[in-house]
């Protein structure tokens, strides 16, 4: 037991713990969060895929109330009769389409006979680096849109919104955030204008179909919690070998020694025994 006790040392005690820590964390975070992701990315491409060949349906088809989310629906072109409500308008920033900075118009739409509906207008480029260029204000009276459904965002985290300019701006097109701010009860999901729309600005383009690579980086996540403790045995083995043959070396060079002492210790010949050594003994 004694030869294993090196394996109970801080150093080594430290080791495990580092990579029995690592090892959890790939395979409870690390490897799901890629995989949630790629996941996520697949949903959405076969999303894009089915909304380009569908005819689109009337919006209160799919959002019946005014607390209605259609998650399983997004991208799904939807048409809707209403009208705008320009006074709650507001601005997300900080946003890129087709990697050049923009704002995104976001404005209320009152549907008839159905819920308010936050309408994603199209996006305007900024003026004089990062300041809100003049937007054409929406149409007044009723009119007929045709928009594609989208989920709303997450609320980006320790960025508030704020108003500039008598316009409010936020970081994330989040429906329940933007009804409390503008005080427009507004349904789940929202909905982001195709071309040729009345009220419609810039396009924002759709997505590019691809999956990413976060299923390959899934998949490296796991085999990295798989090899850390197999590396750990494979340091194990290479010390208990180091340290085999660091003893059978001391063994040796004891050995030797104890040889070359009972060598020198042994009692010195005799004239006759020196002679019988070279001539041979006599008969």
């Amino acid at each position: 037991m004694r030869r294993w006790a090196f394996l109970l040392r801080p150093q080594w005690l430290a080791l495990y713990v580092v990579v029995l820590a690592f090892a959890y964390l790939c395979f409870t975070v690390l490897a799901p969060w890629q995989l949630g992701k790629n996941t996520q990315t697949s949903r959405e491409n076969a999303q894009i895929s089915r909304s380009l060949d569908a005819e689109p349906v009337p919006l209160t088809s799919v959002l019946p109330n005014q607390d209605s989310t259609a998650p399983d629906e997004q991208w799904q072109q939807v048409t809707a009769t209403g009208r705008y409500l320009p006074q709650s308008q507001v601005l997300a920033r900080l946003r890129q389409v087709e990697g050049d900075p923009a704002f995104e118009v976001l404005i209320p739409f009152a549907v008839d006979g159905g819920p308010t509906v936050l309408v994603d207008r199209g996006y305007v480029e900024p003026v004089n680096g990062n300041q809100v260029p003049t937007i054409e204000p929406p149409p007044t009276g009723t009119v007929t849109i045709t928009a594609r459904l989208r989920d709303p965002e997450g609320v980006a985290t320790g960025k508030d919104p704020f108003t500039s300019d008598g316009i409010q701006q936020v970081y994330s097109i989040n429906t329940e955030q933007i009804s409390t701010l503008t005080g427009v009860p507004l349904a789940g999901s929202y909905l982001q204008l195709v071309a040729d729309q009345p009220g419609g600005l810039g396009v924002i383009p759709l997505p590019h179909l691809d999956a990413g690579p976060f299923l390959s980086y899934g998949i490296q996540w796991i085999a990295f919690g798989i090899i850390a403790p197999i590396g750990v045995g494979y340091f194990v083995y290479s010390e208990m070998k180091a340290r085999r043959a660091d003893r059978e070396a001391a063994a040796a060079a004891q050995a030797r020694a104890e040889d070359a002492s009972a060598t020198q210790n042994a009692a010195p010949l005799t004239a006759e025994q020196k002679l019988a050594d070279r001539y041979g003994r006599r008969r």
